[in-house]
C-alpha cells in the first residue's frame, strides 16, 4: 500500500492562497537574478571543459592599480560564480610589482598564484624554473578547450614575448604599442603630414616648435628607468641598424648605439619642453593634452587622458601613425604586455585554478567585457586579440579616441613589433637600469653619449659574469 499520499488537512482557502502567492512572488524575485547569471555565463559554460573542477581552491593575483585590471576585478564575482574558486585581488604599484613578484617566486612561498608579469621577466624567471611552462596547459584538453580558447588569436607579437625558447610562460591580458601621437589641427595649417622617417619628425617639429607661445615640437620620455627611456630608446637604436647580441655578447657601444643615443639628444634639445628629461608617460600625456606639444611618440593607451572631457583642451585635434622609420628603414615599436604566468611553488590544484583563471582573464568574451562591453567609462584599449581590434564594437568604443587610432596601433602591432627590442636575457632587471642611467646621463648632457655607452658595456660585462 502506498503511503506516500497523506491526507493533508484541509485549510481555509484564504490563508492557502496567500501561501501560494507568497511562494510564487518569492520565485519570480528570485528567478530573474538566477536566469540573468545563467545567461552571464553561457559563453564561458560553453567551453567543453568542467570549469568546477577545482571548487573550493583559493588563490590570490597582484595586479597593478590601473583601470584595464580594475575592470577585471569587477568581473570576478561571475569567475567565482562559475568555477567556485576564490579570488583574492591585490594591487602592488608597477615600481613594486617585479620586486614583490621575485621574491615570492624565489622564496618558494607562492603568495602570488599569479600576478601582472612583465615580459622581460620571463628569462629570469625560466632560467630559475620559477614559473611553469604554460603548453602543458594549453594541450591538455580538461582544461582548454582550444576550438573555444582559440590561444593563436592572441596577438603573435605578445605572444612570442612571453615565450622563451618558443615554449609560452604567460599568457597576455592586456598590452599597448607605441604610436606617433600628433595635433592634426596643427599639422594642417602648415600642410605637414605624420613623419614617415625618423629626419621627417625632425622637420616636422622644428616647422612647429614654438617656445615664446609655449608650443613645443616633439616630446619622447626622458626619465631614468628600465621601462622609461629604455623604452624609447630600443626603437630608435633597432632603427639605426642596433642589435644588442655580437654573438653571444650583450653589445650597447657599438656605433649604431652611439648614434641612436646621440639623435635622441639633439631632438630633445632642440624641439622638447626642458624638462622632458624627467618627464614619465603621464606627463607628456598631460603636457600634449594642454596645448603644449605638437608631437610624441608613447603607448597609444594614453590616449585615455588625452581625451578626459575634464582637463584635455585637444579633444577632436588628436591623430595616430605609426612609428616613424629609422635610417635602416625600419620601423620598431614597443612590445609590451601585462601576461599572467603560473608560480610554480603552487599545489597542483592551485595550478589548476590559476589557469583556469587566466584562461578566462584572456578569452575573447573577458576581453569584450572588459573593453567595449564595460558598463564604466574605462574602456580597454590594449585588448589581447586580433578579433577584438577588428570588432567593429571595440571600434566604436575606440571612436573618440582621435582619427587613425586603431589602424595606427593595429598596423604596428601586426607589422612594426620586435621581439628582440630589449636584449631578453635573465640579467635583464639590472641590464635595463644600467642602460637607463647611462641614457639620463647623456639626455641632461652629463656626459657624451658614447662616454656614457662605454661605462654601461664595462658594468654589463660585470653582471654578465657574476
Amino acid at each position: 500500500m502506498n503511503h506516500s499520499h497523506k491526507q493533508i488537512p484541509s485549510q481555509p482557502g484564504r490563508r492557502r492562497a496567500l501561501k501560494q502567492a507568497a511562494s510564487a512572488g518569492l520565485l519570480a524575485a528570485a528567478a530573474p537574478h538566477l536566469l540573468a547569471q545563467a545567461d552571464e555565463l553561457a559563453p564561458y559554460r560553453a567551453a567543453k571543459i568542467n570549469w568546477k573542477q577545482v571548487e573550493g581552491e583559493t588563490i590570490t593575483v597582484a595586479v597593478i592599480p590601473a583601470s584595464y585590471f580594475d575592470n577585471l576585478g569587477s568581473l570576478v564575482p561571475q569567475f567565482e560564480a562559475l568555477t567556485g574558486i576564490k579570488v583574492r585581488i591585490e594591487k602592488v604599484p608597477p615600481g613594486q610589482i617585479r620586486q614583490k613578484a621575485v621574491l615570492d617566486l624565489s622564496s618558494k612561498t607562492g603568495t602570488y598564484a599569479t600576478h601582472a608579469a612583465d615580459p622581460m621577466y620571463y628569462p629570469l624567471y625560466a632560467a630559475n624554473k620559477w614559473v611553469e611552462p604554460l603548453d602543458k596547459y594549453l594541450n591538455d584538453a580538461s582544461l582548454t578547450d582550444k576550438s573555444w580558447y582559440q590561444y593563436e588569436d592572441i596577438l603573435k607579437a605578445w605572444r612570442d614575448a612571453d615565450s622563451v625558447d618558443g615554449k609560452p610562460y604567460g599568457i597576455p591580458y592586456d598590452g599597448e604599442v607605441t604610436v606617433q601621437v600628433y595635433r592634426k589641427d596643427l599639422y594642417d595649417a602648415k600642410g605637414l603630414k605624420p613623419a614617415e622617417t625618423y629626419d621627417e619628425l625632425l622637420s616636422n617639429a622644428k616647422a612647429l616648435n614654438d617656445p615664446a607661445n609655449r608650443v613645443y615640437g616633439l616630446a619622447l620620455r626622458g626619465f631614468s628607468g628600465a621601462g622609461q627611456n629604455m623604452y624609447i630608446y630600443p626603437s630608435l637604436f633597432r632603427g639605426f641598424g642596433g642589435t644588442w647580441f655580437h654573438g653571444k655578447d650583450v653589445v650597447v657601444n657599438s656605433p649604431e648605439a652611439v648614434k641612436a643615443l646621440q639623435w635622441y639628444v639633439d631632438a630633445l634639445t632642440a624641439y622638447a619642453p626642458p624638462a622632458v628629461r624627467n618627464w614619465n608617460w603621464p606627463d607628456i600625456a598631460d603636457a600634449f593634452s594642454q596645448g603644449t606639444v605638437a608631437t610624441y611618440l608613447d603607448a597609444h593607451s594614453s590616449a585615455a587622458v588625452l581625451n578626459n572631457p575634464e582637463k584635455s583642451k585637444v579633444i577632436g585635434k588628436v591623430a595616430y601613425a605609426r612609428w616613424p622609420k629609422g635610417p635602416n628603414g625600419k620601423r620598431v615599436t614597443s612590445i609590451w604586455n601585462w601576461g599572467f604566468p603560473i608560480n610554480a611553488a603552487l599545489t597542483d590544484k592551485q595550478k589548476k585554478a590559476t589557469w583556469l583563471f587566466i584562461e578566462w582573464a584572456t578569452s575573447a568574451e573577458t576581453q569584450a567585457r572588459t573593453s567595449w562591453k564595460f558598463a564604466g567609462p574605462a574602456k580597454r584599449s590594449g585588448v589581447n586579440r586580433t578579433s577584438s581590434w577588428k570588432s567593429p564594437d571595440f571600434a566604436a568604443a575606440m571612436k573618440g579616441s582621435g582619427a587613425n587610432f586603431i589602424a595606427a596601433a593595429l598596423e604596428s602591432l601586426e607589422q612594426d613589433t620586435d621581439v628582440e627590442w630589449r636584449p631578453r636575457v635573465p640579467q635583464w632587471p639590472a641590464i635595463g637600469e644600467t642602460m637607463a642611467t647611462a641614457i639620463q646621463s647623456a639626455l641632461v648632457g652629463q656626459k657624451k653619449p658614447k662616454e656614457a655607452l662605454d661605462e654601461a658595456q664595462a658594468r654589463i660585462q660585470q653582471i654578465l659574469k657574476s
